[in-house]
């Protein structure tokens, strides 16, 4: 089959399990789960690419990929559906050497080198499938060219105090990286890798190829290819983001990640129509507010129909809250209902779950004595909890109560 050259190919990483959100990636890889009332993680990165001109994208996909297939389907939400390049869902394959996982983050690439060389492009760039950030990659291409970089890697200042848990980058003040440390316990530097990458294809092709058959390497790019492109004197340099960019790890930050949409100083702005956050949306009435209702700092999506009260949430759509119930500071996923009289307070609630009339979910730190047993509460996806049960803050809930 013919295919078109391409200057950039992206692909992005998507195969995460995610266990560190718990109930909510029990059944969908991390880069479906829902964001801000009607996006997924895998929105940010897609429509990243779309807005920044690059029309040919690879998504690896490994951990429970069936949501995530049917999610992105042919591309055309976001203008990927396309003759020559659009979106292409990558999983891994039997070849004649066997059966291979991605067992790595650079394995993953070097599974798809075919892929890449289809479109003959003269550089690749590399993404997360879990990040929330909007950035015009073609700026970042831009830098890449006009510094001659083998490899060209985002950066974002961090606290120092938090630099240890991310990949740290020493650069000098060309922008020139000379030192590269995975999570280290004492950072010389706070500018933290964003996992948003751009190669030179050929080299990166190369050093691939070379970890693949070392059978001592880690098979990923922080543990090999980064630290090895160094050693070899590779022109390796940092770009320097300054916008919003969260890495939705955990419960907490994805917590914090929605909370920030309802905060006016948090620079994150999804009704740039010059920046377009792209996604799949299901068609539903307006959302309906009944006479008794209260709404307040809230972002309600469609479909949703409210009689009770709602304060500093984020409610996905076709939430239904019944007359007396009230949600505080939670995010509540698509089709739940939330019955008569229940409070949610601090709470992640999965998709399509039923809250029993009177139940209580979480608690508001204030109320909470022992701080160490403060947390926010999580119910997985179509669980159901019978009236007038009490959860506890920090609570995890994958079955049925």
């Amino acid at each position: 089959m013919y295919h078109v050259k391409k200057e950039c190919v992206a692909m992005i990483l998507a195969g995460g399990q995610g266990s560190r959100l718990y109930a909510l990636t029990q059944d969908m890889a991390k880069p479906a789960v829902h964001y801000g009332g009607k996006y997924r993680l895998i929105d940010f990165p897609l429509s990243n690419c779309v807005n920044s001109g690059i029309d040919t994208v690879g998504v690896l996909t490994q951990y429970q990929p069936l949501v995530l297939n049917e999610y992105i389907g042919n591309g055309h939400p976001w203008g990927l559906d396309r003759v020559h390049g659009g979106v292409h869902m990558l999983s891994p394959y039997e070849s004649q050497g066997g059966k291979n996982w991605y067992t790595g983050s650079a394995t993953a690439i070097y599974q798809n080198i075919q892929f890449v060389d289809r479109y003959n492009p003269d550089y690749i760039t590399l993404l997360a499938g879990d990040h929330i950030y909007k950035m015009d990659y073609s700026l970042m291409l831009d830098y890449h060219k006009k510094q001659k970089a083998d490899a060209t890697i985002a950066v974002i200042e961090v606290p120092w105090e938090e630099a240890s848990r991310f990949g740290i980058m020493t650069a000098n003040e060309n922008g020139v990286i000379t030192e590269f440390a995975e999570k280290p316990a004492e950072p010389k530097s706070n500018l933290a890798s964003m996992g948003v990458y751009i190669y030179s294809w050929k080299v990166l092709k190369k050093y691939l190829i070379a970890n693949e058959n070392d059978p001592a390497a880690k098979k990923d790019f922080g543990g090999n290819i980064i630290p090895d492109m160094l050693k070899d004197g590779c022109k390796m340099v940092a770009y320097n983001f300054d916008g919003y960019w969260k890495d939705v790890g955990t419960i907490d930050s994805l917590w914090e990640a929605n909370m920030d949409l309802l905060n006016p100083n948090i620079p994150l702005d999804l009704h740039d129509h010059n920046w377009r956050v792209y996604s799949r949306n299901p068609v539903m009435p307006p959302h309906y507010a009944g006479e008794n209702s209260f709404i307040e700092n809230s972002m309600v999506a469609e479909g949703c129909n409210i009689e009770g009260r709602v304060d500093f949430s984020i409610l996905f759509a076709g939430v239904k809250i019944e007359k007396g119930a009230t949600v505080r500071d939670s995010i509540i996923m698509p089709n739940t209902v939330v019955k008569s009289g229940a409070v949610i307070e601090y709470t992640v609630v999965g998709e399509d779950c039923v809250i029993g009339e009177k139940a209580h979910i979480g608690e508001r730190p204030e109320a909470i004595q022992d701080k160490d047993s403060w947390g926010v509460a999580v119910i997985g996806h179509q669980i159901e909890i019978s009236p007038e049960t009490k959860i506890k803050p920090k609570a995890m809930i994958s079955e049925n109560i």
